[in-house]
């Protein structure tokens, strides 16, 4: 999934055509992914191990069939062998999960929805407030953000904006960009929900008699 020139100058006057209508200012800002989730990883690794151990809880044979395959003509296990076999196991368990957890496409999938959309939300916040936030005259800068790999969207909006504007009319814009995502046809869903934001904004902000454009219109890619 990707954009190519044509794609970023169809997003920028999209930007171009949404604002010339208020005094809204629109922000699009694009990355790969939120975050690179390597905790999730060290997360599932101890989790695989706790596993070996609850697996051994419930089936504690297996145990004993090692020692038989070991040593089929010895004594009856000692615990220092049950002990050191189960923990050469975890070990090795959780040294597979770990490094099988560095390739990224399992990495994502291991990483529970909830997680994605906190990051996601995170990311999206600390840059509207390096993008945006108290940028413009009137205090109506919008951002919009979108996370390819967690396939989701952010829209955050200034104070000003947030207080006339019902969060549920957002709905749309997010709406109509998620589902050119799932299609992989980003630009299509960029361009349409700068178009459905620039019509709310439009409503609530029309432009003033000294129109200005105080932030970027093109398309920021991280």
């Amino acid at each position: 999934m990707h954009l190519n020139d044509t794609d970023r100058a169809r997003i920028r006057d999209a930007v171009a055509q949404a604002e010339s209508a208020t005094e809204g200012e629109i922000v699009v800002v694009l990355a790969r992914r939120s975050d690179a989730y390597h905790d999730v990883g060290l997360h599932m690794a101890v989790l695989a191990m706790l596993l070996v151990l609850v697996g051994t809880a419930l089936w504690p044979g297996w145990l004993l069939a090692f020692h038989a395959w070991v040593e089929p003509w010895g004594d009856a296990p000692t615990p220092l062998f049950l002990l050191s076999t189960l923990a050469w196991v975890q070990g090795a368990v959780f040294l597979i999960v770990r490094y099988g957890c560095a390739w990224m496409p399992l990495r994502m999938a291991l990483t529970p929805a909830a997680t994605k959309a906190r990051r996601v939300h995170a990311r999206a916040l600390l840059l509207f407030r390096a993008a945006a936030e108290r940028r413009t005259v009137a205090a109506t800068g919008v951002l919009l953000y979108l996370s390819l790999d967690e396939h989701r969207a952010e829209l955050i909006a200034e104070a000003a904006i947030h207080d006339r504007v019902d969060p549920a009319l957002w709905g749309d814009a997010l709406a109509a960009l998620l589902v050119a995502l799932k299609q992989d046809r980003p630009a299509d869903g960029i361009v349409a929900a700068v178009g459905a934001i620039g019509a709310v904004l439009a409503e609530h902000f029309p432009t003033g008699a000294r129109p200005m454009n105080e932030l970027p219109d093109r398309l920021i890619e991280l």
